[in-house]
Formats: structure tokens, sequence, C-alpha cells
């Protein structure tokens, strides 16, 4: 007799034997089914009642839908197993099939999980066309993953040894990690940038590009460069990891803008002249709607008297608060002319002695004389 035939005699056996006691398991299964799925019901109810779309209870609700109906047979079967007193056979049987589906329900509640409490990271911004190209990646990603581990598991349990598949996964997953390093490493700061949002597209930026402090507006956040349109008007394409290395500056949020500006005048200038140039400095900024912080004197330069004007300009647009410098600039040079103040510049002067120390150049009045009669 074959082992088929051992295996048929021994099912038609138990059958006829234990049909009563089949019967009470397989109803009490099929109601422990209909157990779970009302369950299933009152749990996602109560979770739509909760949040909204991005909320806890949404994650939850998507985990509890992934739940499949072929896991909460084989989680019932296993239950009331006992009940049927079924032969060795057919109890192992019953035991591997729960496990292979309580491992792959694992898997899809782990799937879905992940990938939820990202979306829920990301909020209403996975409507964007590069988030949803992000998860996409990612959804790629963690399936593998997953799914790969959840195979391994079902293979050790049949009995397959996995310590060369576990290797081998290992040492390619280490060789594809070396050769696509710098893809990788743009593709997880674009990661970064999208979930932990530094800046988002329309948001203006500075940082540091190769000339120096780069200005521009973020047009668009790939996951391999980011593109900056600078306020000179070029495109500036940068690597989403070079971009997070370095400090950025952020103008979105902010509700003003502090500039600073400094201004040297000759020491020519009468000394009480001097001391009204604050209050020159207030009231250009003052005439140009903008808020006035301080005007003062600052040091005695090597060819200068020099000032220092704060101001602020209440807007959160970059291109407004520059505007808004040159208006004060253009202000500060026309008041200046009308009062007769002159801008300072480097100079130096050369003084010429004789041998005896006495002053020959610049000449001195008395020095020099009348001039000739023509």
């Amino acid at each position: 007799m074959t082992e088929i035939d051992t295996l048929i005699a021994t099912v038609s056996t138990w059958l006829a034997i234990h049909a009563l006691s089949i019967a009470i398991a397989v109803g009490a299964g099929t109601l422990l089914v209909l157990i779970f799925l009302a369950l299933k019901n009152v749990l996602l109810r109560a979770a739509a009642r909760i949040g909204g779309d991005y909320s806890w209870a949404a994650l939850i609700a998507q985990v509890v839908r992934r739940t499949r109906l072929w896991f909460l047979i084989a989680l019932a079967a296993r239950m009331v197993q006992g009940y049927a007193n079924p032969p060795e056979i057919v109890a192992q049987t019953i035991s591997f099939v729960f496990i292979v589906a309580a491992t792959f329900q694992a898997a899809i509640w782990a799937r879905t999980f992940v990938l939820g409490l990202i979306e829920h990271r990301a909020g209403n911004g996975s409507g964007d066309p590069n988030l949803a190209s992000a998860l996409a990646i990612i959804k790629l990603l963690v399936s593998f993953v997953v799914f790969a581990i959840a195979a391994i598991f079902v293979l050790d349990n049949l009995g397959v040894n996995v310590t060369g598949l576990i290797a081998g996964l290992g040492v390619g997953g280490i060789a594809i990690g070396l050769a696509a390093q710098g893809i990788f490493s743009d593709l997880f700061a674009a990661l970064s940038i999208l979930f932990d949002r530094p800046f988002q597209v329309g948001d203006t930026i500075i940082y540091n590009g190769k000339e120096g402090p780069v200005t521009g507006v973020v047009e668009r956040i790939g996951l391999k460069s980011t593109r900056i349109r600078a306020l000179t008007g070029e495109l500036r394409i940068i690597a989403n990891a070079k971009l997070l290395e370095q400090e950025v500056t952020n103008f979105v949020g902010r509700s003003y803008f502090r500039m600073q500006m400094n201004v040297g005048v000759i020491y020519q200038t009468d000394p009480d002249v001097a001391e009204s140039i604050p209050g020159v400095m207030r009231g250009v900024v003052e005439a140009a709607g903008l808020q006035f912080v301080r005007a003062n004197f600052t040091a005695f330069g090597p060819s200068s008297l020099d000032y220092e004007l704060l101001f602020e300009a209440e807007t959160s647009d970059v291109v407004i608060a520059k505007a808004s410098y040159q208006k004060v600039a253009m202000g500060v040079l026309r008041a200046f002319g009308e009062r007769g103040i002159e801008f300072a510049y480097p100079t130096q002067t050369t003084f010429t002695a004789a041998p005896d120390g006495k002053m020959i150049m610049p000449y001195a009045v008395s020095a020099v004389g009348p001039a000739p009669a023509a």
C-alpha cells in the first residue's frame, strides 16, 4: 500500500468514526469566522466615526481592512481542530496551513501599517506627484522586504535550509548598495525632504552654492535632485544629498525681514550734521512705510565715520524685502545729497617733511606765500 493509499484510508476512517465531532467542529469554526467578520466590521465602523483620512484611527482601519478571509478560516480551523480529534497527518496539515496563512497575513498587516504610517506622516501632501513617485518606490521596497522575510520564515518551517539563502541575499544587497550608493543616498535624501519638510515646492530658500549663498524658489523636488529657480533667473539643480548636508534657510513662515545697512561719511563732516545722521535715516525708513529699529554711530573707520541702520519690512516675500531695502538705500542717498553729506570712500593722504621735521607737503598757507603777480 502506498503512502497516498494509507493517507486516504486514515482520513476515511477518521471521517467515519468522528463524523459528529467533525460536524460540530465545522459548525464552531463557521461561527468563529462569522464572529471575526462581525468584529472586523465593528472596528471599521468605529474607526470611521473617530477620525479623518490621515488620523491614527484611519491607519488602524487600513490594517483591519486588510485582514483576509482565508486567514480567518485558517485561524478558526486551528482553534477547533482539537474538537474533531484529527489524526496526526491532518493535524499537521492544519497547523502548517495556519502557519503559512498567519505568516503572510502578518506580512500584509506590516506592509499596510508601514505604508499607512508614512502616508499619515506625509498628510495631505500625498497629492504631490513627487511624493506619489516616492511612495511608489517605498511600496516596492517595503513589499519586497516584508514578503521576502515571510517567504524565508515559511521555507524554514518546511525544513528548508535557509542559511545559504539569507547569506546570498545579504551579499547581493551589499553589492547593490555599494554599486548604487550615490543613487540611494539622493533617494533617501529626497524622502527625508518630502516627509520631514525642511522646505516644499514654492518656498524661498537660501543655500550655499559654488559662488556663495544662493537665494531661490523651489520649483521641484525630484528623487535625485531638487530644482531651484534663483532670483537672478537661472535654474539651479542640486543633488538632494548635497542640499541636506548644508544649512538651508527657509523664508516661509516668517512675518518680517530685518535688514541692516552700513553707511560711512567723510571725516570733514560737521559734527552737528554728523549727529543728525541717525535722525535722517529714521525719517527715510518711516517715509518708506517700513518699521524703524535703530540708527546709530558705530566707529571711527580708517577713512570714514561709520553708521549702522536697522529696519524691518513686514513681509514674507524675499523679493519684496529686497525691493524695500533698495527703496531705503535710494532714500538715504537722496537725503544725504540734499543736505550736502558726502559718502566716504577709501582715501590715503601722504605727508612729506623736510630733514628738520617741518612739513613740506601738503603745503601750509604760510609756507606757500602769496601767489605771484600776473
